[in-house]
């Protein structure tokens, strides 16, 4: 890991702040709609063109790559963030805001897609599973530090919006002028989603259901506490324990995922968020209730999505993991559009509790799919399946097939062992 932070600081180092910028502009948004009077319909519109946008850039980004190159792509993307973000106060309404918020999302996969090939190409062999767990946690804590930044006081309602627009462009300086351009890099053969369902019904399923939550945590959380009545305090510690929460689960849960039978594990980690949500639709005015549901939602919705491509793959050839994983990102991404759009329908409908009455009905859909799956095909052997690797649903296709290799590297690892230890018994023999 030493290596790689001596290779990678400044990458890293400007993805934080990256990110920072990103998590800020999420949350002000859901509090600042809620202020001018926008309805929870509305601000679900405006949340759910950032995954449009994002769903956008990741088809579109890598033949704008090679067409003018890295450096380039990075740069122009940057700054349209930069932009965008200081044109939110200019222009308060709906329409605007979900024009922006949607230009927005697909200029922050583009600067994703280069810097994940970026960290790809400056990482070795050796070193790309940790520089890949290192950028993780980055963003990360990014997003959970720019809830801090919330909190600051801004007296002239312009504030808190000029912070992001420069940590976004303070945090293209040590990228830029450290990182040298990478080669350009091919689009990932492509999988059709009908092939894709018949390869894994759960994965599939389980990843568009799992868009719906992750919108719901990443683009409604503001927006639910804004309209649950929270303090400003209150609001940033909510959404900061939904990746709290990730953080803290996202590795224990990979380490059981490759000692049992992932199906298992998928229902009991849904079902425990889906329980949670439950419990926090009922109780939405205690705010002690809502961290823990918000902790143990996050906590279960960001291993799920590296459970899911790690259990479809098991039903795969290695040739064909990254083909399907960028797949199930795309199917993921689906979901995430759709996700704020009920949500908001949710809470206009049902009052705050809505929001975690939808949450809840996702994850224990994935719960109730999950165990009815058990009875349609046995589990392959604990020996025989794919390698767990974390990553979550802020990164783009490339980091996805990067973490395929890592995973691939280490099934030829474990098999190489294994057959050197036969040899060696037999040796004994």
């Amino acid at each position: 890991m030493l290596e790689v932070l001596r290779h990678s600081w400044a990458l890293l180092l400007g993805m934080l702040l990256l990110m920072l910028g990103n998590g800020l502009q999420g949350s002000l948004l859901g509090v600042r709609g809620s202020g001018a009077g926008f309805s929870a319909f509305e601000m679900s519109l405006v949340m759910s063109a950032y995954f449009a946008g994002f769903l956008l850039a990741s088809r579109l980004t890598p033949g704008m790559i090679r067409r003018v190159g890295h450096v380039r792509v990075f740069a122009a993307l940057g700054s349209f963030v930069s932009a965008v973000l200081i044109l939110y106060p200019a222009f308060p309404h709906p329409v605007a805001w979900t024009i922006e918020r949607m230009v927005i999302g697909f200029c922050y996969c583009g600067v994703y897609v280069t810097a994940e090939s970026w960290l790809n190409n400056a990482s070795s062999n050796e070193s790309r599973g940790q520089a890949l767990s290192a950028y993780m946690i980055v963003q990360m804590l990014g997003i959970i530090a720019a809830q801090a930044i919330l909190l600051i006081p801004d007296p002239s309602g312009y504030l808190l919006f000029v912070i992001p627009s420069v940590l976004v462009s303070v945090a293209f300086a040590p990228i830029l002028l450290s990182v040298a351009p990478t080669p350009a890099f091919d689009t990932t053969k492509r999988m059709s989603l009908r092939e894709l369902y018949q390869v894994s019904p759960l994965g599939f399923m389980g990843m568009f259901l799992l868009g719906g939550v992750f919108a719901a945590q990443f683009g409604m959380a503001a927006v639910f506490a804004a309209e649950a009545g929270l303090r400003l305090s209150q609001i940033s510690m909510f959404v900061a324990a939904f990746y709290v929460g990730a953080l803290v689960t996202q590795y224990p849960l990979g380490w059981l995922s490759d000692r049992m039978d992932r199906r298992q594990l998928v229902a009991a980690v849904a079902v425990v968020g889906g329980l949670a949500a439950c419990v926090a639709a009922v109780m939405p005015d205690r705010f002690t209730v809502l961290l823990g549901a918000a902790f143990l939602i996050g906590g279960a919705a960001n291993p799920l999505y590296s459970l899911l491509i790690a259990y479809t793959n098991d039903f795969l050839d290695l040739e064909n993991m990254a083909a399907a994983s960028a797949g199930l990102l795309f199917v993921n991404g689906v979901g995430a559009i759709a996700g704020p759009i009920v949500t908001g329908w949710a809470i206009e409908s049902f009052g705050p509790g809505g929001y975690f009455a939808l949450i809840a009905v996702l994850l224990l859909s994935l719960t109730a799919y999950a165990i009815w799956r058990m009875t349609q095909r046995p589990a392959p052997s604990v020996e025989e399946t794919s390698a767990y690797t974390a990553v979550g649903p802020t990164v783009t296709p490339v980091a996805v097939e990067v973490a395929q290799e890592v995973a691939i590297e280490a099934i030829e690892a474990a098999e190489a062992e294994a057959e050197a230890e036969a040899r060696r018994d037999g040796a004994a023999a």
